[in-house]
């Protein structure tokens, strides 16, 4: 992995707490420094399940109306019941290989669905909106 070297003006209150958190903690300034960048960046796409990886990563780009959309967004009753009667049925052994493949193209639709909503609140949440869960 390559680095880049970035030259930052900090505020005077923010390198001493940094510096003091380095000196506590018996760890060189540097490395406290890209751990609060770290923790402070948005949310990083990279580590979901390859298949949703170009899904989630264009989330980034996305306003902020429109990640409230994603984040606020609901699946129907209809929708919930038929995914856990498949699941059910899945349970007991008796689902047909239509059901079987339904199953798993909808288990596919709700992990996305799910990936999504939770990536757009955490950029919502970075970018200074309060995110409460519901």
């Amino acid at each position: 992995m390559s680095n880049a070297t970035v030259t930052l003006d900090l505020p005077d209150a923010l390198y001493q707490r940094l510096k003091r958190t380095a000196q506590a903690t018996k760890q060189p300034l540097e490395e406290v420094m890209l751990h609060a960048l770290n923790l402070g960046s948005p949310p990083a796409w990279d580590d979901v399940p390859p298949e949703f990886q170009l899904d989630i990563a264009g989330l980034d780009r996305m306003d902020d109306e429109a990640l409230w959309k994603i984040a606020k967004s609901r699946k129907t009753a209809a929708e919930f019941a038929r995914y856990e009667e498949l699941l059910d049925r899945n349970a007991e052994g008796l689902l047909t290989p239509e059901e079987r493949a339904e199953l798993q193209r909808l288990r596919h639709e709700h992990d996305l669905f799910m990936l999504r909503k939770a990536h757009a609140a955490a950029l919502l949440r970075w970018r200074g909106h309060p995110v409460v869960s519901p």
